[in-house]
């Protein structure tokens, strides 16, 4: 694997930069300049650019609607993406639930939901986490029982980010109660409007209500939603958080938000010298660069065996658990950056009196403290990954 950019590449990343100029909105830059929330509609009309262009599912084969590009390629995406301040890609159906499909749906599923991901018929999120039933995922205790041509399901999911605005919700749930835990597990997908579905919002603590309790009282889900066979989930499921943990990791978003920071560090305020010039926090700058270089090339690594068809192994968890790492430390970096300026809510005296630049107001560096604090939990706790690397590693496998 090469780990510098050839001249296709070069061209290749000219060409993003030239469709990013082109394509994104100012409004929409601002707001994500600004860790400011994003409407639907913001999501959608993003999702349909990048459709239009072709360029919607870089990790898809060609033979399913997908771009197929070179792990460089997509490398070069994420990073030019982040650096334009485009508004993320929702995962859920493109990087977690497409892969999954493509490997383990039936021709009918593929030709059917595939097209629907990628046109933006439907908006999927994902059903996996319960009360009791986290980073210990097997523990999950939704059930759904079949009755003739459908399965009824009962039960409780939570943390579904952005359900509010799905329409579909891909679902682990419990088809057998009499087997080991991981093998009584299947995977369902559910229409969000079935009668008996509800939606409950939490409030995080940055005050935002991104995520989800999901209740299911007597949904009735057609069997043809099944994916695979029936009491395989836990299969499918391993398969797709390997994807999901991959893509948490985020090189493009930490870099982004590093190049944040150096210009930050190198403003002057109030007749201070340069954050820059302090030994400290240089050295902690230092530090993160290097972190997120090494990262890099890890990332460069696994989308390499992802594009030949490969599901990444311990290091999808090597990744996941570092870059979320480097992005909390990133954040934190920030916030001591600009001091008081990242308490919440910053008086109007304070910002007329002072050169505070417009990604402190109001207490936006905090928000993004504290909302980036969950990115070690989901997708499997940074102490969960731990344990599978060292298990996988050194202890004959998961």
């Amino acid at each position: 694997m090469q780990l510098h950019y050839s001249d296709d590449d070069l061209a290749f990343r000219d060409e993003v930069r030239a469709f990013l100029n082109a394509s994104l909105q100012e409004s929409v830059t601002e707001k994500v300049r600004l860790a400011l929330p994003l409407e639907k509609t913001d999501y959608e009309n993003w999702h349909a650019a990048l459709h239009a262009r072709g360029w919607l599912a870089p990790n898809w084969p060609k033979q399913f609607g997908g771009a197929q590009w070179t792990a460089v390629q997509r490398h070069i995406f994420e990073e030019e993406c982040a650096l334009a301040n485009a508004p993320r890609v929702v995962p859920f159906g493109l990087t977690m639930l497409g892969p999954v499909l493509q490997k383990f749906g039936s021709p009918e599923q593929q030709s059917y939901w595939l097209p629907r991901i990628l046109n933006g018929d439907d908006w999927w999120c994902q059903g996996y986490s319960e009360p009791g039933a986290g980073s210990d995922l097997a523990a999950l205790a939704t059930r759904a029982v079949r009755h003739g041509d459908h399965y009824v399901v009962n039960g409780q999911k939570t943390w579904t980010t952005l359900g509010q605005y799905a329409n579909m919700i891909f679902c682990l749930v419990r088809t057998d109660s009499e087997v080991k835990a991981q093998e009584g597990i299947s995977f369902l997908l559910i229409d969000m409007n079935t009668p008996g579905i509800e939606v409950k919002p939490i409030v995080l603590i940055d005050g935002s209500a991104e995520v989800n309790e999901v209740w299911f009282n007597d949904v009735q889900v057609p069997v043809e939603n099944l994916v695979g066979e029936e009491n395989k989930g836990w299969t499918y499921a391993k398969y797709l958080l390997t994807h999901e943990r991959t893509n948490i990791a985020g090189v493009g978003f930490a870099r982004a938000g590093l190049a944040a920071v150096k210009r930050l560090a190198r403003s002057e305020y109030a007749g201070e010298k340069p954050l820059i010039e302090s030994p400290l926090f240089a050295a902690r700058l230092a530090e993160i660069e290097i972190d997120l270089m090494a990262m890099a090339t890890t990332n460069l690594r696994i989308l390499s065996r992802a594009s030949a068809g490969q599901a990444p192994g311990i290091e999808s968890s090597m990744l996941k658990v570092k870059g979320t790492v480097i992005r909390q430390s990133i954040n934190d970096l920030m916030r001591r950056a600009v001091g008081p300026h990242a308490v919440p809510f910053i008086s109007e005296v304070l910002e007329d009196s002072m050169q505070i630049p417009d990604a402190v107001r109001n207490g936006r560096v905090s928000m993004q403290y504290f909302n980036n604090r969950k990115l070690s939990i989901y997708g499997g706790s940074n102490e969960i990954q731990r344990q599978i690397i060292a298990k996988t590693a050194f202890g004959g496998g998961r």
